[in-house]
């Protein structure tokens, strides 16, 4: 089958896929306009978070490498559209499901690049993270770990005339070395796991009252279209939700400090708050019974210094849900 014909085959593919549900998206890349598309990654049975990528005039630039099974899930999609080099792949932030598939990338000819709080989390937590993933995960036992090797502190851009790539640090969010990408002419934003849509967000790495101020700063940008870490992408409402989701949680925790209650207490409420924010529509996708205690306990250790009792391990459980929600290979 010649190029152009393997092209056209895999635009109309892509273009249905634009029209489906976003049910039906998940593993169909989405044609969001010349040259850009998005990935919804399978994280229920696989693992794998979401990609974008652009076709720049000489060279691809992958946003967000995945785990090794995600990387090797994406390359042929890649190449079905186009035999240029793919030179640059950008970890959004150091979790093992959007970095732990550097080296697929790198076997490519890819220069590995991220903000400089991703390689500086990457040295706090690896490679005990990563030994621990290789045990229920056979794609990252049969790679290696490969850090970003090109770093910016504040900003980088990737522009060829036609397509311009902004890849922004706009401050700490899901973690501390989080960066989008944006396409000012486009209007469209990869926002790794800043932006979530769905109950996947983990807040164990990250801080909750300077992650909305970073959604707001997000928010300035302008996007029209949002193409989360997980979930569907969505349009510029879903950075409100997620902002409104942080602020509600928020609000719940702080009527709760300012009534004198005790951390156990707080912890025993854990089902009325998950309530108070399962019945807010505009959020009540985000609300997870299971992650929710360990969202409560980060904005209570923000706000009061102090935990859930340590009977409770809420922390650990959060962190197990975390690891067991990408073993899926």
């Amino acid at each position: 089958m010649c190029d152009v014909s393997r092209r056209e085959l895999f635009l109309a593919g892509a273009a249905f896929a634009g029209a489906a549900s976003a049910a039906d998206e998940v593993n169909l890349p989405v044609s969001l306009t010349k040259d850009v598309y998005f990935h919804q990654g399978d994280i229920e049975h696989q693992g794998h978070c979401n990609n974008g990528w652009i076709i720049f005039k000489d060279y691809v630039l992958v946003i967000d490498a995945n785990f090794p099974s995600g990387a090797q899930n994406i390359l042929p999609k890649i190449r079905a559209l186009t035999s240029k080099p793919i030179r640059f792949a950008f970890d959004t932030h150091h979790h093992g499901d959007h970095a732990y598939g550097n080296q697929v990338w790198v076997d490519q000819g890819a220069t590995v690049l991220s903000h400089t709080g991703v390689l500086e989390e990457m040295k706090r937590y690896e490679p005990g993270r990563w030994d621990d993933t290789a045990k229920t995960r056979p794609d990252v036992a049969q790679s290696r770990l490969t850090p970003p090797s090109l770093l910016f502190p504040r900003e980088i851009y990737f522009d060829d005339g036609e397509h311009r790539v902004e890849l922004h640090h706009l401050g700490v969010a899901h973690t501390h070395g989080d960066a989008v990408a944006w396409m000012p002419k486009e209007k469209i934003l990869f926002t790794g796991d800043a932006c979530v849509n769905g109950p996947y967000n983990f807040v164990g790495d990250g801080n909750v009252e300077k992650w909305i101020a970073t959604l707001d700063a997000a928010k300035k940008l302008g996007a029209q279209t949002i193409c989360p870490g997980h979930g569907p992408r969505g349009v510029s409402s879903v950075l409100d939700d997620q902002q409104r989701f942080f602020q509600v949680l928020s609000q719940s925790v702080e009527k709760r400090v300012n009534a004198k209650q005790t951390p156990r207490q707080i912890f025993e409420a854990v089902s009325t708050i998950h309530q108070e924010i399962a019945g807010t529509p505009q959020i009540e996708r985000y609300a997870s019974k299971d992650g929710l205690a360990a969202q409560v306990e980060k904005v209570l250790q923000e706000m009061t210094g102090q935990g859930f009792p340590r009977d409770t391990k809420t922390a650990q459980h959060a962190r197990l849900l975390h690891r067991r929600s990408h073993t899926a290979a």
